[in-house]
């Protein structure tokens, strides 16, 4: 009995390793990229000039270039993805399938038309942008998940009624961008199609205040959140409160999603492909939230990278998710298929 209980915390070893070595190369590959962001453009600075930049060294060439137009990028890129990888990969552990995330149910749709409705019927801008994001998000989370909770809430009825949410709200968007004058037309389509062109570091702060509370309450959250993978039943007899991690959950990942949405526009796939992502490279691990913020911020300034400088023509990083994420969706969508609807 005793060599049993002894070598049982030798099984945990394995996993646990390779826990820390995927969070661990993932966090490389985040500053690796933030540094080459910072470094390349149309033209390639040494590091000792980055740094010289970064730091306010007197008599730098490259500080307006690294400074005020590189480092915002990357510093939105960074705090966005994590926000949508963070958010997305919690609707799909809450509801137990990858299709469960802001950018198919209509989380993400409902923060843009609202972002559209401020920036265009309402003139505003900044943090009130973020605070009608985020209340119209909650609302209509509230209101799917009311819809769908017929004798307990399902997640193939609450995807669909997601989808037909989501494409009301579209509608929304396009008669708000119809009515709009040409200048403001033009600004909020831009927006829409999710980019971090002329971005600020003041218009960070927002998405980064967001990330450390709705952050830090799906990381207290972790989990029970683990635990309703279980189902409601084995979670309660287990001490997990359902309806109450739900609602923790969907207020974090909504807040997450939508104040990102404000910032950056709706980034297309993000939310969805991070989760994924991030299970093939964590299976059963325990630190799926984490890798999935992780895997949110590569695809982000990856796919701003790519879409600026890798590519014929300048695109934003909404094309490039977008069209990267659309043939995984309809790859998830053959699997489940073939699976006789398991995803």
């Amino acid at each position: 009995m005793s060599d049993v209980t002894a070598s049982a915390p030798r099984r945990f070893r394995p996993a646990a390793t390779r826990r820390i070595q995927v969070l661990g190369a993932l966090s490389a590959l985040v500053l690796a990229l933030m540094l080459l962001t910072l470094s390349c453009g149309r033209g390639c600075l040494p590091p000792g000039d980055v740094w010289a930049a970064l730091t306010g060294a007197p008599g730098t060439n490259a500080s307006f270039v690294v400074a005020d137009l590189r480092l915002p990028r990357a510093v939105m890129g960074l705090l966005a993805g994590a926000s949508f990888g963070l958010g997305g990969v919690a609707f799909q552990i809450m509801l137990r399938n990858p299709l469960a995330s802001p950018d198919i149910i209509g989380i993400s749709a409902s923060a843009g038309a609202a972002a559209v409705f401020a920036i265009v019927i309402l003139a505003l801008d900044g943090w009130l942008v973020s605070l009608v994001a985020v209340v119209a998000g909650l609302g209509v989370a509230a209101m799917i998940w009311a819809l769908s909770s017929r004798r307990g809430a399902a997640g193939a009825r609450l995807i669909l009624i997601g989808i037909g949410v989501s494409a009301m709200l579209d509608s929304v968007t396009a008669y708000v961008l119809l009515e709009a004058p040409a200048w403001d037309r033009a600004e909020a389509m831009r927006w829409l199609t999710g980019s971090l062109n002329g971005m600020q570091l003041v218009q960070a702060l927002p998405v980064a205040g967001a990330l450390l509370v709705f952050g830090g309450l799906l990381a207290l959250t972790a989990r029970d959140l683990e635990v309703l993978r279980l189902g409601d039943d084995t979670a309660e007899a287990l001490g997990v409160r359902a309806d109450a991690t739900r609602l923790r959950v969907t207020l974090a990942a909504v807040g997450l999603v939508a104040i990102a949405t404000a910032a950056t526009g709706p980034i297309a796939f993000v939310a969805f492909l991070s989760g994924p992502i991030a299970a093939r490279l964590l299976p059963g691990s325990t630190g799926l939230l984490l890798g999935a913020g992780l895997v949110g911020a590569l695809l982000v300034i990856a796919g701003d990278f790519a879409g600026q400088f890798l590519l014929p023509a300048r695109l934003p990083v909404g094309v490039v998710t977008g069209a990267v994420g659309a043939p995984f969706l309809l790859y998830l969508i053959v699997r489940a298929n073939r699976n006789g609807g398991t995803l």
